[in-house]
Parts: C-alpha cells; sequence; structure tokens
C-alpha cells in the first residue's frame, strides 16, 4: 500500500520563502518512495512525501517549525494511495 503524508503550514507574512528553505533542510530518519514540495500564495508551504506502508504505520513527519516563523500549527493530513496514472 502507498501512504502519503501531506505536512501544510502558513509562515508569518514574508517568510515564506525562509519556511520553504527550512521545510527542505528537514529529512527524514527513513527515505520516502518520492517527497515534493510545493508554495503558494500567503506564504504557505506543503510537502507531501509517499511511503510504501500500512496506512496506520509509525512514520517519520516533519517537525513543527519555529513558532516565531508560522502563524498557526502545522496542519497534517494521511491518505491511502487507490488510484496513479
Amino acid at each position: 500500500m502507498t501512504v502519503a503524508l501531506m505536512w501544510e503550514a502558513r509562515a508569518v507574512p514574508g517568510r515564506g520563502e525562509e519556511l520553504l528553505a527550512w521545510a527542505l533542510r528537514q529529512e527524514p530518519a527513513e527515505r520516502p518512495l518520492r517527497r515534493e514540495a510545493f508554495r503558494a500564495p500567503q506564504d504557505r508551504v506543503l510537502v507531501i512525501t509517499w511511503w510504501d506502508a500500512d496506512f496506520d504505520a509509525v512514520l517519520p513527519e516533519i517537525p513543527e517549525p519555529d513558532g516565531e516563523l508560522v502563524t498557526r500549527a502545522v496542519h497534517r493530513w494521511r491518505f491511502e494511495s487507490v488510484a496513479a496514472d
């Protein structure tokens, strides 16, 4: 089974590039099948990692960044892949 972990944070205004750089430096203890990072308006950063694991497996997560870098707690979601091209 393939599980995708999504991590999304919103930086303090004007610090989006700093948050993106911070997120890209976070290396998990194990290597995922794939990892992709995105940015969006309002200084938002999204990182998705794909894993060959059961849905409820314990997997390495990107931590919370310093509270002075973000405007709110990180949002996290876990999805099971059901179709891919």
